[in-house]
């Protein structure tokens, strides 16, 4: 049975000047204490990388990542690409100039294609849907998003289906519940509601919510956190599970927009408690798609936009790593000497792929 994760908020800011403690929790997937530990000295220094391998600890110098230069190299080295969407695939609802070229290529090559997005807005039917908008052919077998990996999770860890779930996020995240068929309130449905504080108002909540589902939620407002707060903090053994973290969204293709964790935050915020974390960085949908597949995770190559959550992804679960600037990280925030997470190779977008060729060392 897959367990839980004690997961903490990764910024893409300075690192800190120490190496923190670790916590006692429990990880999904495979995750170990090893794993977190890799984590949590990757912020702390550029440089160094530590592996832990039972109680003994060796180090090594992780290096600066590589242009892409051989693409051929690259692809044939792994048999299964992994995609974030937003920032790789489309920005907003604009399709990014070469995507349905490379698909195709690598397709025909025989390699495995995944789509693993943090936005949970949409279930996986929805984002199939999308797809086929942009032009692009996508098996929703394909496609994980993480409103799918909220509900995965609480299968996996057999969420009595007597309890329910109260969301804050949207149509997503009722929709893979409800076909995980799990009982839910909350989410759209609480837009419009507010609080009249009275002298000695008391918000009633419901006490068999068995977990809290905090998602990027368009509606968010102050019933939302009250509720899920009194959820969190008054019913016993009560989840609060994340979709992911995300500082910034793209909702349009102008400009970069609040994301998922601000809503997160504010849970954490008023409860002081911390998320499960099951999107990207924490590594559940990677152990769960590697399963689902059996896929060997050193024939993976994690392909994204964002360093803190795509490429930590990568890392974590023992990727080859791919950043493309196509999204939310430049060059010079790749480059800062403030940035702690290095991939294996960037290039500009996932075209690169048609044009940048074999060439003769």
């Amino acid at each position: 049975m897959l367990g839980r994760v004690c997961h903490s908020l990764l910024p893409v800011s300075s690192p800190p000047l120490f190496l923190p403690s670790i916590p006692s929790c429990r990880f999904l997937g495979q995750s170990n204490v090893s794993g977190l530990r890799n984590s949590l000295f990757s912020r702390a220094s550029r440089s160094w990388n530590c592996r832990m391998a039972g109680s003994n600890a060796s180090f090594s110098v992780r290096a600066s990542a590589q242009q892409l230069k051989n693409a051929d190299e690259l692809i044939d080295s792994v048999e299964t690409f992994i995609f974030d969407c937003d920032g790789v695939i489309w920005k907003g609802d604009s399709l990014i100039d070469g995507v349905p070229e490379t698909l195709d290529m690598l397709r025909a090559k025989g390699k495995r294609l995944v789509f693993v997005t943090n936005n949970s807005t949409k279930s996986r039917k929805q984002y199939g849907k999308k797809f086929e908008t942009l032009g692009l052919s996508v098996n929703e077998e394909e496609i994980f998003a993480s409103s799918f990996a909220a509900a995965a999770y609480l299968q996996s860890i057999d969420f009595p289906k007597d309890k329910k779930v109260y969301v804050i996020g949207e149509d997503g995240i009722l929709k893979e519940l409800e076909l995980a068929g799990f009982q839910y309130l909350g989410g759209p449905a609480d837009g419009d509601k507010k609080i009249e504080l009275k002298p000695g108002f008391l918000m009633e909540h419901d006490e068999n919510v068995g977990a809290v589902v905090v998602g990027f939620d368009r509606y968010f407002n102050y019933y939302k956190i009250q509720y899920g707060t009194l959820c969190i903090r008054e019913n016993p053994g009560c989840l609060f599970i994340a979709t992911n973290r995300d500082a910034v969204t793209h909702l349009t293709d102008a400009q970069e927009w609040a994301g998922g964790g601000s809503m997160v935050g504010a849970i954490r915020g008023s409860t002081q408690r911390e998320p499960l974390v099951v999107g990207k960085p924490s590594t559940f949908m990677m152990d769960y798609l590697a399963k689902k597949f059996g896929i060997l995770k050193s024939q993976i190559c994690m392909v994204g936009d964002r360093l803190d959550t795509d490429i930590l992804f990568g890392q974590n679960g023992g990727c080859k790593t791919l950043l493309v600037l196509s999204g939310v990280t430049s060059l010079s925030m790749l480059q800062s000497p403030d940035n702690a997470i290095q991939p294996d190779f960037y290039t500009s977008k996932i075209a690169d792929f048609l044009s940048l060729k074999t060439t003769t060392v």
